[in-house]
């Protein structure tokens, strides 16, 4: 494999729908997934260890995104986020969430975007879905915590307890630079010591700060705890930041990343190198069997990934977040295609980091 994002320059510095490129539409993704020789379609491959139909195992995160408007674009995005982006989620639609949320035991929102805390609704999810008890996760994007009106934005999450998933591609600046954009290293180190001074990631506060690498070229994650401890010991040494865990998440062939691959030459080997890579064991862990991921606009899915490919909810049951009938969603078909080999590959990847 070469031509690594670290190869490629700054982050790129508009969406695919602002560049009117053919791969923002879904189906022109979903077109060139199918078409890649060799290699089985993933329902089949699913149906080879007996998990087709795949099915959800219940509801224990309710995943939320509230929009694609982000203060960077990064050249991995599977969201094709960035500042251009106006989809954000209404104060209706994330009225119906919290309903949806208060009617269940779901144990965790986890929040996401786009920069999710740029969306007016966000610290109103927060606020009631901890007057409901429920875990907040917040997928924070770490750059964001410098700007101007989100100055207290830590201050925020501390004092409701909040999760940050914090997303650092690598200890170093010049990688991280390459994949979100010339600068973003420096801020988010920034971001995250004062993070570290409102208690997050020190042993015994409660306040948790993990952070999210995703490899900085067209190969898998390494072994989430080699690099977990390399990420501990860099950032303790050189910047005196602490951390709670490291999750290692597979770049997904689809949106940004997609375009990358193909524009570097490296997407038939990608997605071959993810098919040989298949893992029963993480297929049967993937993080669609638990989650339930509701869009800007309300629309339900599987996963934030098929939520990216307008792949909805199997036909049969609810579509939209108003309609919400936990009965009916608790045991579904998950819809699956060929991008899901991005989940299922190695040791597995999930909103989580691995899976086995």
């Amino acid at each position: 494999m070469n031509g690594p994002l670290a190869r490629a320059g700054k982050a790129a510095a508009l969406s695919l729908v602002a560049r009117k490129n053919p791969l923002a539409a879904a189906p022109a993704q979903l077109a060139r997934l199918a078409q890649v020789q060799g290699i089985q379609p993933f329902a089949q491959k699913m149906g080879a260890i007996g998990l087709t139909p795949l099915r959800s195992t219940g509801m224990s995160v309710f995943q939320v995104n509230v929009g694609k408007f982000c203060n960077q674009t990064c050249r991995h995005c599977h969201v094709d986020a960035g500042p251009e982006r106006t989809e954000q989620m209404s104060r209706e639609t994330a009225e119906f969430c919290m309903k949806a949320l208060a009617q269940t035991d779901i144990p965790t929102l986890d929040i996401t975007g786009g920069a999710p805390e740029l969306n007016p609704n966000f610290r109103w999810m927060v606020e009631q879905a901890r007057a409901l008890d429920r875990h907040v996760i917040d997928r924070c994007n770490l750059s964001i915590l410098l700007t101007g009106p989100q100055r207290d934005l830590g201050e925020f999450l501390a004092r409701h307890r909040v999760e940050v998933i914090a997303s650092l591609p690598y200890f170093r600046p010049s990688q991280t630079d390459a994949q979100r954009g010339d600068g973003v290293f420096d801020k988010s180190i920034e971001a995250l010591q004062s993070l570290n001074r409102l208690g997050y990631g020190v042993p015994g506060s409660g306040l948790t700060l993990n952070l999210v690498h995703n490899p900085v070229g067209a190969f898998l994650p390494p072994k989430q705890e080699a690099i977990e401890a390399q990420f501990r010991r860099e950032l303790a040494r050189q910047y005196d930041i602490k951390f709670n865990h490291l999750y290692t998440i597979t770049n997904m062939p689809i949106s940004r990343f997609l375009e990358f691959l193909l524009d570097s030459g490296n997407f038939e080997g990608y997605m071959e190198r993810l098919a040989n890579a298949f893992n029963p064991g993480a297929a049967a862990g993937v993080m669609c069997r638990y989650t339930l991921s509701v869009g800007w606009d309300g629309a339900l899915y599987d996963c934030d990934f098929n939520q990216m490919l307008d792949l909805p909810l199997a036909p049969d049951l609810p579509q939209h977040i108003r309609d919400f009938d936990a009965a009916k969603l608790h045991r579904r078909n998950i819809v699956v295609a060929n991008h899901c080999y991005g989940c299922t590959a190695g040791a597995g990847s999930s909103c989580g980091g691995s899976v086995v």
